[in-house]
């Protein structure tokens, strides 16, 4: 969206007004004690809104739409937090949380003005040009955004319909690593790019800037905009690689086979190590080595890349148990950690097979193979699934 300099203190200003009205209901749910009895739901919170909104100007003069869907918004994630799909409610901040929802009759005020270009009628604010990614589909609600670089950004609430198969019954496995973000069974190694060499360089002169910076400063203000410009730059790059490479991948094979990793779980901070001859102190270097890793993989988009196959292939995208997969020839079937000789070399100890170790357990991944922890051989799988045959009656 390309609002004029007016229109952005007015768009700030309804983002405000939801996250006030979010961190309202969320501080009535975090009170909540069993003595109290049910915390207010959305009708109650809705009719404490109205009342709010009789006795505040400052709450009236914004959009009761958006307001209103930050409520709706609260209880959907009250919900999905009790049903264990989705973390416990958090504070919306300032910089950090900025949009809001407008659905029903004012969600349709929407023209097209060129091939590339539309304007919307935003309740409070007047009518908005935005840069056309997609066709404007037939939405009943669109959600504004602002990033941390700035950039304001309308997505209206639509499901695209799933990439039919191709119907060639072939099917691929997909490694996920950090020095290649994905190697697939076909011997494709797969690179997300990100940050260039004097990006990265001037990013890290631009943090050494910020610590030098007076908090809250005007020259701090300046120089984390410029860290957040150059961030949401490697951000953006991230997910046009991960909507490409999905839709390839969606489009080219019937089945595809990834590994079941919980990303959440392998890029959280470690526990502190206690230091052997420093009694009370913890080893320095753990946590360091760990963050490395974790910016490795979230720099790759470990668990973007597999969401959006999920969303375009639905129903062909089968999750494998990673054990032992790149320790297994896949030619042979044999386990064994001296099979892997570095990071990027797979040479058997059995059977003399030599290939890229990521390729090698792609393979593996696309058979099915996962290993016990005893070590079994598994059996030979072969890539391509048989054709069922209907069975004589």
């Amino acid at each position: 969206m390309y609002p004029t300099p007016p229109q952005r203190a007015a768009l700030l200003e309804q983002c405000r007004h939801a996250r006030c009205v979010w961190n309202l209901a969320l501080e009535q749910w975090s009170m909540w004690t069993r003595d109290r009895g049910p915390t207010p739901g959305y009708v109650e919170q809705a009719r404490q809104l109205t009342e709010a909104r009789a006795a505040f100007g400052w709450l009236r003069a914004g959009s009761q739409t958006g307001q209103q869907q930050a409520l709706r918004d609260f209880a959907q994630a009250v919900k999905n937090f009790y049903a264990g799909t989705h973390r416990r409610p958090t504070w919306r901040k300032a910089g950090l949380h900025e949009g809001f929802r407008i659905v029903g009759p004012q969600a349709g005020r929407v023209e097209q003005l060129s091939r590339k270009w539309a304007r919307v009628l935003v309740p409070k604010v007047g009518w908005v040009r935005f840069r056309l990614s997609n066709a404007i589909p037939e939405a009943k609600s669109y959600r504004i955004t602002r990033d941390r670089a700035g950039r304001w950004h309308l997505a209206f609430a639509t499901i695209p319909p799933p990439i039919p198969a191709p119907g060639t019954d072939e099917v691929v496995g997909v490694d996920r690593g950090v020095t290649v973000s994905a190697a697939l069974s076909t011997g494709e190694l797969l690179t997300c790019p990100g940050l260039s060499e004097r990006e990265q360089e001037r990013l890290r002169q631009l943090q050494r800037r910020l610590a030098r910076c007076r908090p809250g400063s005007n020259r701090s203000r300046r120089v984390k905009a410029a860290i957040a410009t150059l961030l949401a730059r490697a951000r953006d790059r991230r997910k046009d690689w991960v909507e490409k490479t999905s839709t390839d991948l969606a489009r080219r094979f019937d089945v595809i086979r990834v590994e079941d990793l919980r990303v959440a779980q392998l890029t959280r901070r470690p526990k502190p190590k206690p230091d052997p001859e420093r009694p009370g102190r913890y080893l320095p270097n753990r946590r360091r080595a760990k963050a490395g890793l974790n910016r490795g993989i979230l720099a790759n988009g470990w668990g973007l890349l597999v969401q959006r196959l999920e969303h375009k292939a639905p129903g062909r995208v089968e999750r494998i148990n990673p054990a032992y997969t790149s320790q297994t020839c896949s030619v042979c079937g044999h386990c064994a950690r001296g099979n892997r000789e570095s990071q990027a070399v797979f040479r058997c100890t059995a059977c003399g097979h030599r290939a890229n170790a990521d390729v090698n357990a792609a393979v593996n991944i696309a058979a099915g193979r996962a290993v016990s922890a005893r070590r079994e051989t598994p059996p030979r799988v072969s890539l391509k699934r048989e054709p069922q045959h209907a069975a004589s009656g």
